[in-house]
């Protein structure tokens, strides 16, 4: 499979416009480590969600320049873990463009972007244990394996997820 120059991969915060890629993602191959697609109504209020973040992290699309192609999203949020406050990391990349680095390419930028805020020393990824490109992730940008854990999402749905952590500021 080609990779993906890192170059070529940016991430902008999320517009009204990217609706359209939110319900692109909502497809049954895409959500399957996520409790299935959901219905209109709450893509609906996860893009109002996406675009009133405000200040407890970002939501991104993920863009692919030149051709300024969207193909995925990414983001961060802020979460109590364990009785500490963390950010949590969490992407979607298009099955067409799934295996040529844009993920890893885009989580670089988001963690770049959330270390600059200088809020929480760690950021979590929660991947399914079955999920294994994401998981693959978040080796790659050197995660520490912390656990293997239940994990409720969406609300309703338990799974098997492990948690992953990342230390985003060393001065904490």
């Amino acid at each position: 499979m080609e990779r993906i120059n890192s170059q070529r991969v940016q991430i902008n915060p999320w517009e009204d416009k990217d609706l359209e890629l939110l319900f692109g993602i909502n497809e049954p191959e895409m959500m399957e480590y996520l409790g299935g697609p959901e219905t209109q109504e709450k893509v609906l209020s996860r893009h109002k969600r996406y675009l009133e973040i405000g200040d407890k992290g970002c939501m991104f699309s993920i863009t692919l320049y030149p051709d300024l192609k969207e193909i995925g999203c990414i983001g961060y949020w802020e979460k109590v873990w364990n009785c500490e406050g963390i950010y949590e990391i969490g992407w979607s990349v298009l099955p067409a463009y799934q295996g040529k680095g844009i993920a890893t390419s885009a989580a670089k930028l988001a963690i770049d972007a959330a270390t600059a805020e200088n809020k929480y020393e760690y950021i979590h990824a929660f991947p399914s244990i079955n999920n294994l490109a994401s998981n693959a992730v978040c080796q790659k940008l050197g995660f520490d394996f912390i656990s293997e854990q239940e994990f409720e999402y969406p609300p309703g749905n338990f799974m098997r997820c492990n948690n992953w952590r990342l230390r985003l500021n060393i001065n904490k």
